[in-house]
């Protein structure tokens, strides 16, 4: 949770921000309110020739605000013409810039178009995740476990994360990305990042188009269906287009040949894979450079007991029962796997006991 000076400086922040917005309804109000009683004290003389205090025009310009004068009649055409023309102004005054700014000062949560503009506009480097469905809704919350501002655009009221978002007070706009005003007002100018994670390919492109022209240096991260396409677009566009078939395809068919394999990627060519290893043969004794330079392995992290180490040091020895998190290219893990006496994946019987201290592959 943000601590209160964090939560203070949003606050002040958003409060910035909505000055800006309504800085002609904020001089109009100085106007009124400054010049006003100066013009009244300066020209109204009652009927005994007395001149009235400021506070007193100050008193008056307030009640002239709801058609109340609290002076008496007095004939000056400067102030009779104040009488007239402050009630109307006061009223547009009131009713489009005070009601609104105490509106979306207040009501942050309601998340309409023009409170998540005001939002956006106190951003800078924040990241702009369009679509709400499962990979949207995972990515933003990846983005603000690693303390990142985020503004979500999803053109469905009744999209699946859409009220999840909402309640965790995420600035979720509702709007059409082929409008050409939807990304400018997430302040897409002064963002970092846009990742367009629609199910719809065209769409993901379109919003990756107009991010770009609105903001050159933007980073553009796209979902595509599909994979011919988006090595197009990754050659042509320099972004990083990422399809679900090309994420999935290593750990599905990984997954099917080994279960102890608890991740995959690709570097280039390389296909890299993390296990998790509990020490019995072979490695006891060797320490964590050595399982590095003879097979590649690079020791993630190291649990002992109740203790877990991440990143555990070189000159740290492996002893039976260690569980350590192991990543190296896919051949090198074969191999190792081999030395180990494990080079073959244990049976979907044994899959639930290969990590225990005891296990050996059956066959």
């Amino acid at each position: 949770m943000k601590s209160f000076s964090a939560r203070l400086m949003v606050d002040l922040r958003y409060l910035r921000a909505l000055s800006r917005r309504f800085r002609s309804t904020l001089l109009l109000a100085a106007v009124i309110f400054g010049m006003g009683p100066l013009l009244f004290q300066w020209r109204f003389v009652g009927p005994g020739g007395d001149r009235i205090s400021y506070g007193e025009a100050l008193h008056h310009v307030y009640f002239l605000l709801f058609g109340q004068p609290s002076l008496p009649y007095v004939s000056d055409w400067l102030v009779e013409s104040l009488n007239i023309l402050i009630p109307p102004i006061s009223i547009a005054l009131v009713v489009d810039g005070v009601v609104r700014f105490a509106y979306l000062f207040f009501a942050r949560h309601k998340n309409d178009k023009e409170w998540v503009t005001v939002v956006s506009e106190t951003m800078k480097g924040h990241v702009v995740v369009c679509g709400a469905g499962r990979v949207g809704y995972r990515v933003v919350t990846q983005l603000r476990e690693m303390g990142k501002d985020v503004v979500v655009v999803e053109k469905r009221e009744d999209a699946t994360f859409v009220s999840a978002l909402r309640d965790e007070n995420v600035p979720l706009l509702i709007d059409d990305t082929r409008s050409p005003l939807c990304l400018p007002r997430t302040h897409v100018k002064r963002a970092s990042a846009i990742v367009c994670a629609t199910d719809d390919d065209l769409a993901n492109l379109n919003i990756a188009l107009d991010a770009r022209r609105l903001n050159p240096g933007i980073r553009v991260v796209i979902r595509l269906f599909d994979d011919d396409l988006g090595a197009k677009v990754r050659d042509t566009f320099k972004a990083e287009a990422l399809s679900s078939s090309s994420l999935a395809a290593p750990a599905m068919a990984l997954a099917a040949l080994d279960p102890r394999l608890v991740h995959s990627f690709r570097i280039g060519k390389h296909l890299m894979v993390v296990s998790l290893f509990v020490v019995r043969d072979g490695l006891p004794g060797l320490n964590v450079s050595q399982v590095r330079d003879r097979f590649g392995g690079l020791a993630l992290s190291l649990i002992r007991g109740a203790e877990e180490t991440l990143h555990p040091q070189g000159d740290v020895v492996f002893q039976p029962g260690d569980q350590v998190t192991i990543q190296a290219s896919y051949p090198e893990y074969c191999i190792l796997r081999a030395f180990t006496g494990e080079a073959e994946a244990p049976a979907y019987a044994d899959h639930d006991n290969f990590l225990m201290p005891g296990y050996r592959p059956t066959g």
